[in-house]
């Protein structure tokens, strides 16, 4: 619990950063554009995701009768399926956004996307807001009708982790989430692919040109980016599975391990993002010197 304490509040720090630089420039700007608009609602969504996350994990454990009193286990499986989907759904949505306004591409439907993407933001933002809540709803029935049915429950952070008792139950919220996970892991995959293929077209026509190229400067970027997201992304999808199988076998050794990860995940990731824009990172390395001095 100390080690997943640590890593929600440094989780949540580094989120508060990027949400306090964003804000001050709303303030002075009056304005945000489309990166800036993602990136905030992305670190909305995890500080209440981590902080939710921990307050029911750490209640879990000091008051575990009061999770089965109905319809507590039911909302906290509704409200922890909601922000889980929702900061998956708008980090997927940062990397489909990077791609599209970096990478290059005659295909006319690419090109569409590449002039309104900008209009397309908020719509999106709100169509992931809008599919996590569904999901969300979706979960609390999953939960209600398997608490009808008598199985046991045990509290623990995800709604995957609910049960011990495997019936037939369980396995619509195992297909929810993984039918969740691959569709936003098939958005990040793709990004970065088509990216990558991006990239390398570009190279190969600039190899001639032995001045300094914006474009490829902001394709490494993007894809430093995009390939750091996709490895944690991959490494994410495999706990997901670890945990179905883990959380039916008990096995409370390895589900540690795997909740470790998972509560570093929105943390790290976000740090990553900070490192990938100069504006975010000078912020943080100014709070970080100011911090020093006292």
């Amino acid at each position: 619990l100390a080690i997943i304490t640590l890593e929600v509040f440094a989780g949540m720090w580094i989120n508060a950063v990027i949400l306090y630089v964003l804000c001050i420039g709303w303030v002075k700007k009056k304005t945000l554009n489309s990166n800036e608009k993602i990136l905030l609602f992305l670190s909305c969504s995890r500080i209440s995701h981590l902080g939710f996350s921990w307050v029911k994990n750490f209640l879990s454990r000091i008051y575990p009768n009061y999770f089965y009193v109905h319809p507590m286990l039911q909302l906290l499986a509704s409200f922890t399926t909601f922000l889980n989907y929702s900061n998956l759904w708008v980090s997927a949505c940062l990397c489909g956004f990077y791609c599209i306004k970096i990478a290059n591409s005659r295909n006319r439907l690419f090109i569409y996307l590449k002039v309104k993407i900008d209009r397309m933001v908020p719509g999106l933002l709100l169509a992931s807001g809008i599919s996590a809540l569904s999901m969300g709803i979706i979960m609390y029935d999953i939960a209600e009708t398997a608490q009808r049915n008598n199985l046991t429950f045990t509290c623990l952070r995800n709604f995957w982790e609910e049960s011990i008792r495997m019936e037939k139950h369980f396995f619509s919220a195992f297909f929810l989430a993984g039918v969740g996970y691959a569709a936003s892991f098939t958005a990040v995959i793709c990004s970065a692919l088509f990216l990558l293929f991006s990239l390398w077209r570009h190279k190969r026509m600039m190899q001639t040109n032995s001045m300094k190229d914006l474009s490829m400067e902001a394709h490494i970027r993007a894809m430093k980016s995009i390939l750091s997201f996709l490895v944690m992304y991959t490494i994410n999808f495999v706990c997901l599975i670890l945990t179905i199988i883990y959380t039916m076998k008990t096995e409370n050794a390895m589900t540690l391990l795997i909740s470790i990860y998972l509560y570093a995940f929105p943390g790290v990731h976000s740090l990553i993002l900070i490192c990938s824009n100069p504006k975010l990172e000078k912020a943080l390395i100014k709070i970080l010197s100011c911090v020093n001095c006292k």
